[in-house]
């Protein structure tokens, strides 16, 4: 299972510093006002910026939450004749999600862990599957001294998603009582690096906070204009991970993805000048 340490807002500046290294520019304190249509055939051919200045460009990669007008993104480039990515985002379901946080471990002797909540083990009318991810400070997501969970389940409706996740928290979970929500500072155990719950695992941790969302999912989509897939129901990144790959192989047919690169320290690496 993959997840990243610090927080998924880490990922963005981590792939803007990667990409920096790589050769790519990008620009801080500058969002685009504009895309702008080739006046011949009306597809897309650059973006403007809150500058004035134009960029152009062969493809476009958004956020899914973006809704661009068709007529841009009816042609593909060459590279992606063929593709078996459809040229639009698909609305497919909803995913309902939510945040808990907790001073105790579900277990005293484990900080990070998924539990998984198969249809009808919640209730009769949990139609879809539950996860659920608990991360500690060994994760550098939180606090030593507390928990961080979070929560997903498919859903149709908004409705229908907070029911099964009030059904997954009510089990896990102590509910706070009257007045006792508010977020204190943890007491750190002088001598622990880690946390442990002074609980027996029969008693379930208290509730401290929680927030509960529902998200649209989309599909990926692979044109002049491309979109990534948005989060789906599962709480690791092994399948954006793939999904991302494989656009990449259809936007840019031919090159290598990561190319492996001979370190210094490697022998092989040598150039052979001849003898002195």
């Amino acid at each position: 299972m993959l997840y990243p340490m610090y927080g998924q807002g880490e990922l963005p500046q981590a792939f803007c510093r990667r990409a920096a290294v790589k050769g790519c520019i990008y620009v801080l304190r500058m969002p685009v006002t504009a895309l702008l249509a080739d006046k011949g055939s009306g597809l897309y051919k650059g973006v403007r910026l809150a500058s004035g200045q134009d960029i152009l460009s062969q493809q476009l990669l958004i956020d899914p939450q973006f809704v661009v007008p068709q007529a841009l993104t009816l042609s593909k480039p060459d590279c992606l004749q063929g593709s078996s990515l459809d040229s639009s985002p698909r609305n497919l379901k909803k995913v309902a999600r939510g945040i808990c946080i907790t001073r105790t471990s579900l277990k005293s002797d484990a900080s990070n862990l998924l539990i998984v909540y198969p249809p009808r083990s919640l209730s009769a009318e949990q139609a879809t599957s539950v996860r659920v991810l608990q991360l500690g400070s060994n994760s550098a997501v939180c606090p030593v001294g507390m928990f961080v969970f979070h929560l997903s389940a498919l859903c149709d409706d908004a409705s229908q998603g907070k029911k099964i996740l009030d059904a997954a928290i009510n089990t896990l979970f102590e509910q706070p009582t009257s007045g006792s929500s508010e977020l204190k500072p943890p007491e750190i155990p002088e001598g622990n690096l880690v946390a442990r719950s002074a609980v027996t695992e029969e008693e379930n941790p208290a509730l401290v906070w929680t927030a509960l969302y529902v998200q649209e999912i989309t599909e990926e989509s692979v044109s002049t204009i491309s979109s990534s897939p948005s989060p789906d129901g599962n709480l690791s990144y092994n399948n954006l991970i793939d999904t991302t790959k494989k656009m990449f192989e259809q936007m840019f047919n031919g090159e290598e993805y990561f190319p492996k690169e001979a370190s210094p320290e490697d022998p092989n690496n040598v150039e052979d000048l001849g003898p002195e």
